[in-house]
């Protein structure tokens, strides 16, 4: 059965320049039901902006942990 996860992200754009240059390589965070989550830098990078990234994320992942969407909510 597949999990969803949902979690906060205010990641400043200087920050996230970090991870487009390849220094750091994945997102370490906790969802907001206390699970702590790490997921590669990739796959936010559609929701970059210029002020970074800032909102709350759906995680949804298969059987075995693995991502299989993200989504932006609201």
């Amino acid at each position: 059965m597949p999990q969803t996860l949902i979690v906060d992200l205010r990641i400043s754009a200087d920050e996230f320049l970090r991870h487009y240059k390849g220094s750091a390589r994945h997102v370490s965070c906790h969802a907001r039901d206390g699970r702590r989550v790490q997921f590669p830098t990739t796959i936010l990078q559609r929701f970059v902006s210029h002020d970074g990234i800032n909102g709350s994320f759906k995680l949804e992942l298969d059987d075995n942990n693995k991502l299989i969407a993200v989504s932006r909510l609201g």
